[in-house]
Parts: C-alpha cells; structure tokens; sequence
C-alpha cells in the first residue's frame, strides 16, 4: 500500500498531474504562449553565444519557411497567420538584436567571435577584411529591404484592404440573392461569407502588419548606428584599445549582425509582397509564373532574338546572351509544336463531334413555310450580296423597305435574298408568296442606258428592254457613259435596275402582302386613345379582318395608310350605318380627300382632271346589277371597248400637253369603273367628286 501510495505521489507530485500538463505541452496548447515569452525574456537576459548562434539559425531558417510557404499556397486566405507570424518573425529579430548588440558592446574588444560565429562568419564573408565594403552593403541591404519591398507591399495592401471592405457590402448582397434564388443552399451561403469575413479581416491584417516590417528596417538602422558608435566609445574609453581596432573590431561585428538580421527581414517582406500581390493570381506562384511567363512561344521568341541581338553588340559577352538567346528559342520552338497539336487536337475533336452527331431531317412543317418576298440570283450575280465598291444589294432592300414604310404606312415583309443554280448565270426572279412576280437578266459589269424618250441617240451595246417599265434601253460599258448621258439617255447600273424592279413589284403588291399580322402590329402600335377606338368598333361593328380588307383596297390603289387614326375613325364612322366594305372603303378615301389631292397636283399646285361624262355616268349606273357586296358591272361588249377608246383618246390628248390629269367621276360608280380602268390602263388614278378637297384647285384637261 505505501508502495502504491509512494507512486500515485510521483505521478501526481502532491496533487498536480504532470502527465497532463505534459501531454498538453506536447499537443502544442501552452507553446505559443511559451515561445512569446521566451522572446521577451531574450529582451533582458543575456545569452551565450552558442545560443545565440542557435536563435539566429532558427530565425533564418523561419524566413525561409515562410517565403515557400508564401509562394506555394493557392490563394492569400490559405496563410491568414501571416500577420501573426510577421509579428512574431519581427519580434525574434529585434530580441536578437538586442541579445547580439549586449554582446557587442561587453565583449567586443576580444575579437570577431565575440558574438557567435554565425556572426563573425557573416562579417567576414560580406566585408573581405574592409569594414567600408561591410557598411555599404548594409546600407544598399536597407534600402532594398525598405524603400522597394516593404514600401511596395504596404502600398498594395493598403489599396487591397480599402478596395475589399468597399466591395463587402455588394458581395454580401450578391451571395443573399444568390440564396434568395435558390443557386445556392443555406450552408454555401454560410461558407461564402465566412470566407468573405475571413478576407476582409486578412487584408485589414496586412495593411496593419506591413508597419510591422517598415518599423523593423528602421530599428536596424538605428540599432546599427548605436552598436558601432557605443561600441568604439567602450573600445577606447573603457577597454584601452586603439580606434583602428575599435573600429575594425565593432565594425565588422555590428554589420554582421546588421546583415545577418536583415536577411531575414528581406525575405520576410518579400513573403509579404508576394502574398499581398497574389490576389487573381489562380493556384501556386510558381505554376502561375511558369504557366503565364514561359508558355507564350511569341515572347519567347521576341525574348530570344533581343537578346541575340544583345550578344551580337560590340564588347558584349557573346556566350552568356547567345545561350539566353538559344534556350528561349528552343522553349518559343516547343511552344509553337504545342499550339499547333493543340489546334490539330481541336479540329480533329470538332471534326470527331460533328460526326457524331445525328442527322436531323427538317420538320415536314418547314416545307409548308411561305416566304413572303424572295429574291433569287444567278451565280453570276451573286456579287451583288457581297459588294465592297458600293452599296450591298441587302443595304439596298433595306433602304426600299424604309422609303415604302415611310411613303406609304406599310412595313414591307422581311426579303430573302438566295441563289438559285437552275436560273442562267446573270438571270434573276423575284417571287410575291412564292409566285414569280418579275424576272429579267442583267450584266453586272455594265450600265443599262434607257431611252426614257424615244430621242437618244444610237449606241453600241446590247439592246434589251428594260424589265420594270418596258422602255428600250442597251447595256454599255463605262467608257460609254458621257456619250451616253449626252445623247439622252438615262443610265442606271445593274444593282439598280433590280433594286427598281423589286420596287414597283412591292408597291404593285402591297395589298396581297400586308397580312393579318401587320394589321395586327399597327393597331398594338397605336397610341392609347387611338387603341380605345378599335376597342369599341372591333369586334362589334367591324373585325380586324375587315379592317385589313379597307386598307388592302387602299393600298391596291396605292394610298398611303399612315395616318392611321384618321382610317380608323373614318371606319367608325362608316360602319355605324354600313357593314358593306367596298361603301366603307369610299367612305374612307373620302377622309382622305386632302391626302389624295396632294399626291396627284401638278407643279402650280393644281389637281389636272379628266371628267367622265353625264352620259357615261348614265351607262355605268344603269349597268350596276346586284345589291351590296354582291354589286357588280356589266356592261355590254360593244359599248366596253368603246369606253376603252374613248379613255385613251381623253388621255392621250391630256398627254400631249404634258399632263398627268386623273379620272373624276360620281362616287356611286368610281370603284366600278377603277375595276374596269385598272385592267387596261393601270396607271390611271380614278377619284370621285367625294374626294375632292374643298381647298382644292381643280384644272380641266378633257372630258371622256
């Protein structure tokens, strides 16, 4: 029993357990704490020099663990300890200049090994017998260490801390939207700002902790200039020696110390630089550098031949810059090798893809798809679509759909513009809703001159007719132009004339073209009072198909529909007494009557008229048969063709005093006879006596 007590005592030593404390020892709990403490009692108490020598050891050391570990982590928030191991780093080398400086100054007079051989190693190394070459190297070691590094390091964490606690708040709400959405759980959300915390606190750390390095080369300095004056002072006052071997002997072993204190610093602040200018740099320094510095083959290459170029210069070393020139030649060659396997990698993987994939047939519903207006092209005129010299032929549809939009109210449908291999090399179509409307031929290096007149003169060229008018006219070359524009004619080019062509085939149909859609785009498009119109008129008193049907009439006779609001109350008007679309229509053009009349006036401002006769007005009323919609002409043959006679004649005389009049007759039977003018003479403008604007000035050019 007393045995056994006598061991449990041992074990507890009266109460305390030391194989606790010792296990919480080695666990690392209490040794921080210890190793701070340590530090600050190097502050007081002296050290031997052995011991010394072991304290600077670790603290070289330290700094190097330090700068690999600065340089191999993947991103700055890895090494958040930074700070506190700066400071701690920071406070070894002070205690250890303190310890080394109290050597110093006592035992200084005995000689070199006075504080330690690391030392005295150092001092002799570095100064070669010459305390001027020791003390300048101290110095440039200072300024490095200070005004770049240290400097640099401090400014960018400085602007790191400022530009991340500036952009806390924004990426804070980022990740709550990001959670309020639904992209991320409840335990990312918590993870992303821990790691935001984390971030801000680390780089507000640093800013703090670069003073801590910036004050430490300070202390150097200060301590260095303090050891070699006291420790000449003591050499010569106390010890009895001579100033030179004051001065040798405090020298060499003050800028020992000197530089074996601010190694470690050095390497320590560019830890701190190299962590502090990581940000956006993706995993290790080292393979960033390498990947972004040595993989672009072009920099090597412009690298390589500078400094061959370099080596080639008068007095150069001719070996040093010649091998630069042939390893950064050899690394650009293989880089340029891995580009090109690359690329071939990607092609072939394209290739392989696009192989694999299946072959999709178009839906059977793409083959019931009508385009509205097309455009075919030979081959030969394929130039058109891809002019450089002028104008492309798709700017140019472009710009007709714009001048009919803003003519007429009427946007023309989207143009598809192909090339067909069936037509001849310099042929052309243009289809309305997949039905040839024009087609003609054209050469693409030559002008088409037309004779507008019948009195141009006789050019050499191939004669055609001119596709959009009829009119006769020759292609020519360049050459011929002036001759040409002297003689009479007017000379187009060939993008032209199908740009004209595909002109009048458009306003010859606009009205197939302007479909139940458009209607339907114009009346979103209205202005709010206006869209309340259509609201009480459609569907109770008119469709929308019924009002596509107004306005296609209006355009048949190519009558602008943009104004709109002034169709749309004449309809509403119309159509509280009528439902028939051709008495509406009248109704409509009747609303119109200040826009009709100003398209058709002359240039004094008068409205030139051909009147149809009482009698005619007599035969076209008395030939109406049917009630209606169903209301139509018919009239005799005989008496038709000699209506047909008597139009021309009245025209052809108008004609011939140079005048464009229109077709005035009653509105009872103005639809009636444009239906019957229409076939035969389309460019007739029929009106009736409705349509005359009171202001208008009307000027008589015959009567029919």
């Amino acid at each position: 029993m007393a045995q056994a007590g006598a061991g449990t005592l041992g074990n507890t030593g009266g109460g305390f357990d030391w194989n606790a404390l010792t296990k919480q020892f080695a666990k690392g709990e209490y040794a921080l704490g210890l190793g701070v403490m340590a530090l600050i009692v190097m502050l007081i108490v002296p050290l031997p020099p052995f011991l010394l020598d072991f304290m600077l050891a670790i603290s070289i050391t330290l700094s190097v663990l330090i700068l690999m570990t600065a340089l191999l982590i993947r991103k700055p928030l890895e090494f958040s300890a930074f700070p506190t191991v700066l400071l701690l780093a920071t406070l070894l080398r002070l205690a250890l200049n303190i310890a080394t400086t109290r050597l110093i100054l006592a035992h200084g007079h005995e000689g070199p090994q006075a504080a330690g051989n690391i030392i005295e190693a150092f001092g002799g190394f570095v100064m070669q017998g010459n305390f001027v070459i020791g003390v300048v190297v101290f110095i440039i070691l200072i300024i490095v260490n200070f005004v770049v590094v240290t400097k640099g390091s401090g400014r960018i964490a400085e602007v790191a801390a400022r530009f991340t606690l500036d952009a806390m708040p924004g990426k804070q709400m980022a990740i709550d939207a990001d959670l309020s959405a639904g992209m991320i759980t409840e335990e990312e959300a918590r993870k992303r700002r821990k790691e935001l915390e984390g971030e801000s606190n680390f780089y507000g750390a640093m800013d703090g902790a670069s003073k801590f390095v910036r004050g430490d080369a300070m202390a150097g300095i200060l301590i260095t200039f303090i050891n070699v004056i006291g420790g000449m002072i003591i050499g010569v006052a106390q010890e009895g020696i001579t100033f030179e071997q004051a001065a040798n002997s405090y020298t060499l072993l003050t800028v020992g110390d000197g530089i074996v204190s601010q190694i470690p610093a050095l390497v320590v602040s560019v830890a701190a630089g190299m962590l502090v200018s990581k940000a956006g740099v993706d995993g290790a320094a080292d393979k960033a550098i390498g990947i972004q510095l040595f993989t672009n083959p072009q920099g090597l290459a412009m690298a390589g031949v500078t400094a061959g170029l370099i080596g080639l210069l008068p007095g150069m070393p001719m070996i040093p810059f010649f091998a630069l020139a042939g390893a950064a030649g050899y690394g650009a060659w293989r880089g340029f090798q891995k580009q090109s396997q690359a690329e071939a990698s990607k092609a072939r993987e394209e290739v392989a893809a696009e192989r694999a994939k299946p072959v999709v047939e178009p839906p059977i519903q793409d083959s019931l798809s009508v385009d509205d207006i097309k455009i075919e092209l030979g081959f030969g005129l394929l130039g058109f679509i891809n002019e450089t010299s002028g104008r492309k032929l798709t700017d140019q549809v472009k710009a007709v759909r714009r001048q009919i939009a803003s003519e007429f109210g009427f946007v023309v449908p989207q143009v598809r513009i192909i090339d067909n291999l069936e037509l001849g090399s310099e042929d052309y179509r243009i289809l309305i809703k997949e039905v040839v409307a024009g087609r003609g031929k054209l050469r693409p290096q030559l002008h088409l001159a037309m004779d507008a007149g019948g009195t141009a003169g006789n050019l050499p060229g191939e004669r055609v007719n001119e596709p959009v008018f009829g009119l006769p006219a020759v292609w020519i070359d360049d050459t011929l132009k002036e001759t040409a524009a002297i003689q009479g004619y007017t000379i187009v080019d060939a993008a032209t004339v199908l740009t004209t062509h595909f002109t009048e085939l458009v306003k010859e149909n606009m009205a197939e073209l302007l479909t139940f859609g458009s209607v339907r785009q114009l009346i979103d498009d209205l202005p709010k009072a206006q869209s309340a119109l259509v609201a009480d008129i459609a569907p109770s008193q008119i469709t929308i198909s019924g009002i596509q049907r107004i306005l296609q009439n209006l355009l048949r006779e190519r009558i602008s529909i943009r104004d709109f609001s002034t169709i749309l109350e004449a309809i509403a008007e119309a159509t509280s007494a009528s439902t028939d679309l051709l008495s509406v229509t009248e109704h409509v053009r009747s609303r119109l009557a200040r826009q009709l009349c100003n398209m058709h006036v002359d240039a004094s401002g008068a409205l030139p008229v051909v009147a149809l006769s009482p009698n005619w007005e007599q035969t076209f009323a008395e030939a109406l048969v049917g009630q209606g919609a169903d209301r139509q002409l018919a009239l005799e043959p005989s008496r038709l063709h000699q209506f047909v006679a008597d139009l021309r004649n009245a025209f052809e005389r108008a004609a011939q005093t140079g005048d464009s009049p229109v077709l005035l007759t009653s509105a009872g039977v103005r639809p009636y006879v444009r239906s019957l003018v229409e076939r035969f003479r389309p460019q007739t403008i029929v009106m009736s006596q409705n349509e005359i604007h009171p202001k208008a000035r009307l000027r008589s050019a015959g009567a029919v």
